[in-house]
């Protein structure tokens, strides 16, 4: 089978491996449909492991079932998360999944970018192959991932409607917590970036207000749109220092800020303490999904309370899979990019 094997973001090849064999409890699945994540082209998390295949916003079709699975079955569409929490930890027992070992510690074989992956035993048993309802595509079902995360931060923050919510930052992460706080009911939703094709996006997602935040005083133009108070919810979903600061500043009293985007861990940032303490905010941070949290994902894109095929903005071949890497990496103009490993699938730019 054919996959795309990453070694760094500007030398991705094509390359052939055999496919995997499945054992007792194990699925494979032939690979429709697989989103390139932001994470993905964060070359500083992903060198380290290179030479790899990526790739972990899947949908497709299982082709094989191994002995002693009778809850899935030959040609049945779904999507795998490619981690899975032991339900058993402390960590768990506390509904913090995503705080699990186990979880931090598996996987797929070998990534989305490629034909056909197996899923691991762990996998299957602990909820992470999700159906695929007939009234969702392959192409909507490969953001059950990135949308199970936002919707992971959510339950995180304790998410109320009728609130105020600032998004830092309007790639496709935060244009999911857009749609999403649109649909839980926010009452005011504020969205920042430095591209405009982002920021009329974001416009047209559902964002009340957009600023340019290359352009226009962030926490002014916050405090104007919102009757001169702040944020009740401050999601940073940029990676830059600046963000957190500027969320430090544009958060309400009471309020909440949840560290959505990862930065480099040697990246330290200062804030004043006086600040944050006078406000009375609460600082949380977010990290993956766990299956509940990708069930309940599956009906939010069943229903279409979060429409999701709009963010779409490329669909290319696995052979074109450098040029999808470098879109995403330059953050300009596209959005959510899909690759369809499956020799001869009709794609279209």
């Amino acid at each position: 089978m054919r996959v795309a094997m990453y070694y760094n973001n500007n030398d991705i090849r094509i390359e052939e491996m055999a496919i995997p064999k499945i054992g007792a409890g194990e699925l494979l699945v032939k690979v429709t449909a697989s989103g390139i994540c932001g994470s993905d082209v964060m070359e500083w998390y992903r060198i380290k492991t290179a030479p790899r295949v990526l790739g972990h916003e899947v949908a497709g079709e299982i082709v094989e079932v191994g002995p002693g699975i009778d809850n899935f079955k030959v040609g049945q569409r779904v999507t795998v998360t490619h981690h899975v929490p032991c339900n058993a930890c402390l960590y768990c027992q506390r509904g913090q999944h995503t705080l699990c070992y186990t979880l931090h510690h598996t996987t797929f074989d070998p990534g989305g970018f490629a034909e056909y992956l197996r899923v691991p035993k762990i996998n299957v048993d602990k909820g992470g192959v999700i159906p695929i309802p007939d009234e969702v595509t392959d192409d909507v079902a490969t953001f059950t991932e990135p949308l199970g995360c936002a919707v992971r931060g959510m339950h995180i923050i304790n998410f109320q409607p009728a609130r105020t919510v600032l998004v830092l930052g309007s790639g496709l992460a935060g244009m999911l917590n857009i749609k999403l706080a649109k649909a839980l009911g926010a009452s005011r939703i504020i969205a920042t970036d430095i591209n405009d094709f982002r920021l009329n996006m974001a416009k047209a997602t559902g964002a009340d207000v957009v600023i340019n935040a290359a352009q226009e005083d962030v926490v002014a133009r916050v405090l104007a749109a919102n009757g001169g108070r702040g944020a009740d919810y401050v999601i940073v979903c940029a990676a830059a220092p600046v963000a957190f600061q500027q969320a430090i500043e544009a958060v309400g009293r009471g309020g909440t800020v949840l560290l959505y985007a990862i930065l480099r861990p040697d990246v330290e940032v200062s804030f004043r303490v006086y600040d944050f303490w006078q406000k009375g905010v609460t600082l949380q941070s977010t990290y993956a999904a766990a299956p509940r949290d990708l069930n309940e994902t599956m009906e939010l894109l069943r229903s279409r309370r979060v429409p999701v095929e709009d963010m779409i903005t490329h669909r290319l071949p696995l052979e074109k899979v450098a040029e999808g890497f470098k879109l995403v990496a330059a953050a300009q103009d596209s959005m959510k990019i899909i690759l369809y490993p499956q020799i001869g699938r009709e794609c279209r730019t």
